[in-house]
């Protein structure tokens, strides 16, 4: 075989190779998102365990894309997703093989620990998630929006960890940041001087009737708290723990906790919702992981 066409070999073998796992599987192509492009975008970045992650899109809170109505919008039921379900579009495109399977893996986590539930996008639904990676930093609106379909943004790779992508799920089905709840001063001390000025607003807290940990408690832990030294201004600490715990906040998966207020949240659609944790840590080959995805057009 001439040498160029051995260089010709290699680049069909590339181009195949390009075509996304889950290519032909997603048999539904949505309109575009109405909800989800951000009308600020910088570059704030915060560390988790020394890796420069997800809090970097300029978005409210960080990650979360707000419009008008969002301060308040957890009040109403109606940004809850019927039936426990949110149906969702990867946009294959904008990620590769590696990238495509840790999204599908997050998803599946929610299927082995918790009630809810994610679909591949149908015709007939009238809400969904487009997954995308084509903007700055990791961000997803808050519940349900009522018009369509909302973007949830992976940068990637910096946003394509398993527990990001959990992260910012959570926040679709409906879920601020822990360490906005109510009774969040006697857990944590917020120290105002070392935020940056333009991001204090992220530090908000909500009162009782807007958010609810469902009796089930503050989780330093928690998938869905901050870092540290979220949105520091000087490197230093933004939040100090009041207890003694090893660190605040992390992006490797659920805690029980999270999983116990997502299945409380959607406790009327689900059955067993207060359950205990499934236990279902397997490594998934790919095979595994397509197999499954595909399983879901079969439900």
């Amino acid at each position: 075989m001439s040498i160029l066409n051995f260089i010709l070999l290699l680049s069909f073998i590339q181009v195949i190779r390009c075509k996304s796992i889950i290519s032909g599987l997603q048999k539904f192509l949505p309109p575009p998102a109405k909800y989800g492009t951000p009308t600020i975008i910088d570059n704030v970045m915060s560390t988790i365990n020394g890796n420069y992650e997800w809090e970097k899109s300029g978005l409210f809170e960080g990650d979360i894309a707000l419009y008008d109505s969002d301060r308040n919008a957890l009040i109403s039921h109606s940004y809850r997703w019927p039936n426990a379900t949110i149906p969702f579009y990867i946009q294959e495109n904008d990620f590769n093989d590696e990238e495509v399977k840790t999204i599908l893996l997050a998803i599946k986590e929610f299927h082995s620990k918790t009630c809810l539930r994610l679909k591949p996008y149908e015709l007939l639904d009238e809400n969904w998630v487009i997954i995308t990676g084509n903007d700055q930093g990791c961000y997803s609106s808050v519940g349900m929006r009522s018009e369509g379909g909302q973007q949830l943004n992976l940068h990637t790779p910096g946003c394509v960890r398993k527990g990001v992508v959990q992260h910012e799920l959570l926040h679709a089905a409906g879920f601020y940041h822990q360490q906005s709840s109510s009774d969040r001063d006697e857990y944590v001390e917020i120290l105002w001087d070392n935020i940056e000025n333009r991001h204090a607003g992220n530090f908000k807290k909500y009162n009782s009737s807007i958010v609810t940990d469902y009796g089930i408690g503050y989780d330093y832990d928690s998938i869905m708290h901050y870092s540290s030294k979220a949105f520091s201004r000087n490197g230093n600490a933004t939040i100090v723990a009041k207890k003694n715990v090893t660190r605040l906040g992390q992006r490797d998966g659920f805690t029980e906790k999270d999983i116990l207020k997502l299945n409380s949240m959607y406790e009327e659609s689900c059955h067993n919702a207060k359950t205990s944790v499934v236990n279902d840590d397997r490594n998934d080959s790919e095979l595994d992981v397509i197999n499954w995805f595909k399983s879901l057009f079969q439900q």
